[in-house]
């Protein structure tokens, strides 16, 4: 930042780029063929974090972001209310699969019971995320829509804790 080394220190993703990974037009290409997908990062006090993906050749474009943080709004959603944001983000597409926290047993039971989407659990190996995710970015395999604003900015302050104990 600003030619200094020192002020990036701790990034856990540092080869991060803006001008590189972060697109204002998904390709038509990929909304014509690509394959459709929603991450979440479910929290009841952290916030929750939902992704919309398309994948096209080998190529995950994020391209929509839904994020709510209770905190802020000193207001806790329902996993109803979760669900229907869910809905309204994947809006007509056909979604391969939802990709959730596996200790967010109530969610993945509300989305179950509504029979529209197929769910699977995300392995929440976290350093070998870490790791997947950085060469995805390295690679270039991995693309963040300029309106996914939470998401971009979580991957240019993430930093390693460096008061955890190994």
């Amino acid at each position: 930042i600003l030619g200094l080394w020192a002020a990036a220190d701790g990034l856990v993703y540092p080869m991060f780029s803006v001008d590189i990974h972060v697109f204002d037009e998904l390709p038509w290409q990929a909304v014509q063929y690509g394959k459709w997908y929603i991450s979440i990062d479910y929290g009841t006090v952290n916030p929750t974090a939902v992704g919309l993906w398309c994948l096209y050749r080998g190529t995950a474009y994020m391209v929509q972001e839904y994020y709510y943080d209770s905190r802020k709004t000193n207001n806790r959603r329902t996993d109803e209310e979760h669900y229907a944001s869910i809905e309204a983000l994947s809006g007509d597409r056909r979604i391969e699969r939802i990709i959730i926290d596996p200790s967010a047993a109530s969610f993945k039971e509300t989305i179950r019971r509504h029979g529209k989407f197929a769910v699977w659990d995300g392995d929440n190996s976290v350093i070998d995320g870490i790791r997947f995710t950085g060469t995805l970015l390295q690679t270039k395999k991995i693309k963040i829509c300029s309106c996914c604003t939470k998401t971009i900015s979580e991957f240019q302050s993430y930093r390693w804790d460096t008061e955890a104990v190994e």
